[in-house]
């Protein structure tokens, strides 16, 4: 992409309205612009950012053989209704009323949605276990949206719901879950501490919510610092395997075995437990929950399947959900500085930004072309004829990982500049060995 014919609008100033780094940040990078209150336009890097993140999201979903589906975003209520939620959600659910009167919903979430159409096609217990997951935009019309996308009215959401014959196989698929949203937050390059937590309106008694840490964060949370040694992608000796059951038990053994807790549901007494050098304190930031709720919707709701004895049976059921677009928010909170953003390589809108310090210089030109040519979509190219300064204020607010420096005096050797935007490491090479270097 050239910078010249883009529409990256970055800003000089902070807006007055943007009151944490992230806010602050996507608005001056040119990620987002707010439309309403509570509701924001994804502006191309932006964009490219939410499909980043959505591309591991849906990568450790399907690995464990979740199924893709997207279900709508208007919901009839009679189907909330059925489960009793309607008139408990409270006025963060926006209803709506057809041109023929009849009641909807814009959803929240989606498990009235899930066990209805659940129940229309799945009937025996051979069909089961099964995971379904879309992902897709929510609304919850928050009273006092805040903080761009970390709070805001209207949302993307990873949902997943699994469903089993028994607890046994409920716990699995509650475990196989963990397991992928641990992968996934370590290949969005972040550090992720599963927390027992609270179930609210999901319901259910088991519920896990995964914290990552950032000064700005809205909890404060307490955890043992071996969560921070883990490494969750391996899968050969010491890794996990989410396809062996007793892989599964010693990862779910370990997550809840060290001990993390938020403020609300600290321990002094377990914490005192944990050694002295081993305890982390901080605040930290909610990305992703995960419930087990048993029969609660598919018993409300009449989904039965026939057992093995041909007896009905109300399937066991999770829910689990991850914040695509929160998570956009949450990764600057936790990876940035005075300069502006600095992105994991797995979700930054480019690699690298080439910085054409002359335009019009023929070698410099070159150098640029050349390169652009061979990095294709994953580099950005400012061509603009702006001053060096603005090229590399602009380069550190985006948070490309690399930036390609190319100046005359060097592009007359064709030598240009690599500077690491995570480190500010800088080196010198010739232009031919760049697309290696970074690869």
């Amino acid at each position: 992409m050239r910078l010249s014919h883009s529409l990256i609008p970055t800003l000089k100033e902070t807006p007055a309205e943007a009151q944490i780094a992230s806010h602050r940040l996507m608005l001056r990078a040119g990620l987002v612009r707010q439309t309403s209150a509570g509701i924001y336009a994804w502006l191309p890097i932006g964009y490219r950012v939410l499909r980043n993140i959505e591309r591991i999201v849906r990568a450790e979903q399907d690995a464990i053989g979740a199924q893709e589906c997207l279900m709508p975003t208007i919901q009839p209520a009679e189907l909330w209704r059925e489960s009793g939620r309607y008139e408990d959600y409270g006025k963060e659910m926006l209803r709506i009323r057809d041109r023929h009167d009849r009641e909807l919903l814009y959803g929240p979430t989606n498990e009235e949605m899930i066990t209805d159409l659940m129940r229309q096609s799945v009937k025996s217990y051979r069909e089961l276990p099964q995971i379904l997951y879309h992902i897709q935009w929510k609304f919850r019309d928050e009273v006092r949206p805040r903080f761009g996308v970390m709070r805001g009215r209207e949302f993307l959401m990873k949902d997943a719901y699994s469903f089993d014959l028994d607890y046994a196989g409920a716990e699995v698929s509650y475990r196989q879950m963990m397991l992928a949203y641990m992968r996934t937050f370590q290949r969005l390059g972040l550090r992720a501490i599963p927390m027992a937590a609270e179930s609210g309106p999901i319901g259910g008694n088991l519920s896990h919510e995964f914290i990552i840490l950032a000064p700005t964060g809205e909890s404060l949370v307490h955890y043992d610092s071996a969560f921070e040694e883990i490494d969750y992608l391996s899968r050969g000796a010491g890794g996990f395997d989410h396809t062996s059951a007793t892989d599964l038990e010693r990862f779910f053994t370990e997550m809840t075995t060290h001990y993390a807790a938020t403020d609300e549901k600290h321990d002094p007494a377990a914490w005192e437990k944990v050694a002295q050098p081993r305890r982390r304190e901080g605040r930290g930031i909610e990305v992703g929950h995960i419930f087990y709720f048993g029969t609660k919707y598919s018993a409300a709701m009449g989904l039965t399947v026939a057992g093995a004895d041909g007896k009905p049976v109300h399937p066991e059921m999770g829910s689990y959900g991850i914040g695509v677009s929160r998570l956009v928010g949450a990764v600057i909170e936790a990876s940035h500085d005075a300069a502006g953003i600095i992105w994991p390589d797995s979700i930054a809108p480019f690699r690298a930004a080439i910085l054409n310090l002359k335009p019009g210089d023929a070698a410099c030109d070159r150098i640029c072309e050349d390169l652009y040519a061979k990095l294709g979509a994953t580099a950005l190219y400012d061509d603009r004829p702006d001053r060096a300064g603005v090229k590399f204020a602009d380069a550190d607010l985006m948070g490309h990982p690399w930036q390609i420096v190319v100046g005359p005096r060097g592009a007359a050797t064709s030598q240009v500049e690599l500077k690491r935007r995570a480190t500010g490491e800088r080196i010198e090479l010739a232009a031919d060995d760049v697309p290696a270097r970074i690869a």
